[in-house]
C-alpha cells in the first residue's frame, strides 16, 4: 500500500503538520516529531510493568494549533472503507495500558488519552497523548491545607482531663487499692516509730518527705524537675533538723521559719531561671508548694509521740477504707467511721481512751483531702505511687499536731 496524502491537504500548506509530507518510512516521521519527556507523571507511575523504557520514553510532539486539530479529526472520517484509519498506509497498532494512546503512533489529532476525560470512543490511531498538567498546589487556608492526614489518637493537644470536661466526664480517677495499701504500710511505720523514740520516727518521716516532693511536681506535670524535688526535700531535712535542734517546744518557730526561708530560696531559684515569664511563676507556685508539704510533714515529728501514734493509724484505716468499691459518699462516711473506731481502739493502748475518735476523725478529713487532690485531672500511675501515698500523711500532720496538744 503507498501513502498518498488525503484529498484537501493543499488547503493548508504552511501548517506545518507532519501529515503534509509523504514518508516512505512511517516510523521516521514518528521520530521526527517528538520529543523525549523526562519528568514523573501520573501516566509513568500507573503504566504495567511489562512497559519497556523504550516504549515510553518518547510522546508526539506538542506544536500543533487548534486549526490543524480541527482539520485532522475531520480527515479521520474521510478514510477509504476498508482501510485503518493508521498512520498514512500503516497498520494500526494496538492501544496502551489504561486507554492511552497506542505506542508508535504518529497521527494527528488528539483523542481520548490517559489524562483526559473518559470519552465513548474506544481508543485507537489518532489518538493523541497530551502532556499532563501538574497538580496545582492548595491555596492557603484551603481544606487540604488545613488539615492533616487522618489519625486515630485525636488531637494529641487536648489533654485527657480537657476531654472529659468537653464530654461531661469527671477529670477524678483514685489511686486504688494498692497506693492505698502503701500508704497504710507507711501510716503503720509512722504509728509504730513514734511510739518507741523521735529518732526512730525519722526514718519513715524522710521518706515521707521525699516522696511528697517528688509526687508533687509529678502531679503539676513538671517533671523532671530535679532542683525543684532536691530543694523541697532540703528544706524538709532542715525543717526536721532544726526541731531536733530547737525541741518540740519551739516546733512552731522551726517549721515556719524553714518554710519563709525556703519560699524566698525558691523564688531567688527562679529568678535565675531563663525560661518564659509565666513558666517561671507556674514553677515557683509548685516549687513553694511542694517544700511547704515536705516541710508541714514535720507535724509529725512535732506533735505528741501518743497523738502521732493514733492519727497515724486512723489514716492507714482510711485510706484503706477509701479504697473500696463503694460509691464515693457512702466510701467517705465509712473511712470517717472506721478512722474514729481506729483511733478509739489505738487511743485506748496510749492512754488518749475515747479522746482518740477526735483525732482519729480529724487526722481522716485531713488525709481525705489529701487523697482527693491526688486523684485529679487524670493523675498517672506514677502520680499514684508518690503523691496518692504521701499527701494523705502529710496533710494529716497538721491536724495532729494541733488535735494532739488540744486533747492532751
Amino acid at each position: 500500500m503507498t501513502n498518498q496524502p488525503y484529498e484537501g491537504y493543499d488547503q493548508y500548506p504552511q501548517q506545518g503538520w507532519p501529515a503534509q509530507q509523504e514518508y516512505d518510512d512511517p516510523q521516521a516521521a514518528q521520530q521526527q516529531y517528538t520529543q523525549q519527556w523526562q519528568g514523573q507523571t501520573w501516566d509513568t507511575q500507573v503504566q504495567a510493568p511489562a512497559a519497556g523504557a523504550a516504549e515510553t520514553a518518547y510522546l508526539p510532539q506538542q506544536t500543533y494549533d487548534a486549526q490543524a486539530q480541527g482539520y485532522g479529526a475531520g480527515q479521520q472520517g474521510a478514510a477509504a472503507p476498508g482501510q485503518d484509519p493508521g498512520a498514512y498506509g500503516s497498520p494500526a497498532p494496538s492501544p496502551g495500558p489504561y486507554g492511552s494512546a497506542p505506542y508508535g503512533s504518529a497521527a494527528g489529532t488528539p483523542g481520548p488519552g490517559a489524562y483526559g476525560p473518559a470519552s465513548a470512543t474506544p481508543p485507537g490511531a489518532g489518538d493523541h497523548v497530551s502532556a499532563p498538567a501538574a497538580p496545582a498546589p492548595p491555596a492557603p487556608g484551603s481544606a487540604s491545607s488545613d488539615y492533616g492526614p487522618a489519625t486515630l489518637a485525636g488531637n494529641a493537644r487536648v489533654t485527657d482531663a480537657q476531654r472529659a470536661r468537653l464530654e461531661g466526664r469527671s477529670p477524678i480517677i483514685e489511686p486504688g487499692i494498692q497506693p492505698a495499701a502503701l500508704t497504710a504500710l507507711l501510716g503503720l511505720l509512722l504509728s509504730g516509730a513514734a511510739a518507741v523514740g523521735s529518732y526512730a520516727l525519722l526514718v519513715p518521716l524522710v521518706v515521707l518527705q521525699a516522696v511528697t516532693a517528688a509526687g508533687w511536681f509529678r502531679l503539676n506535670g513538671m517533671w523532671p524537675a530535679r532542683q525543684g524535688i532536691a530543694l523541697a526535700f532540703l528544706g524538709a531535712l532542715v525543717a526536721d533538723a532544726a526541731l531536733l535542734t530547737a525541741g518540740r517546744e519551739n516546733a512552731p518557730a522551726a517549721i515556719l521559719g524553714t518554710l519563709g526561708v525556703w519560699v524566698l530560696l525558691s523564688l531567688v531559684m527562679q529568678l535565675r531561671s531563663h525560661a518564659d515569664p509565666d513558666e517561671r511563676m507556674y514553677g515557683l507556685m509548685a516549687t513553694v508548694a511542694s517544700a511547704a508539704l515536705a516541710i508541714v510533714a514535720t507535724g509529725h515529728l512535732a506533735a505528741d509521740p501518743d497523738a502521732v501514734t493514733v492519727g497515724a493509724a486512723a489514716v492507714a484505716v482510711a485510706v484503706l477504707a477509701r479504697a473500696l468499691p463503694l460509691p464515693t459518699p457512702a466510701s467517705v462516711v465509712v473511712s470517717l467511721l472506721a478512722a474514729a473506731g481506729a483511733g478509739i481502739a489505738v487511743g485506748g493502748m496510749t492512754g488518749l481512751g475515747a479522746k482518740g475518735a477526735l483525732l482519729g476523725a480529724g487526722a481522716a478529713v485531713c488525709a481525705l483531702i489529701g487523697h482527693r487532690v491526688a486523684s485529679y485531672d487524670y493523675p498517672s500511675r506514677f502520680v499514684h505511687f508518690t503523691a496518692g501515698v504521701a499527701l494523705p500523711l502529710a496533710a494529716a500532720a497538721p491536724a495532729v499536731y494541733v488535735l494532739g496538744r488540744a486533747i492532751g
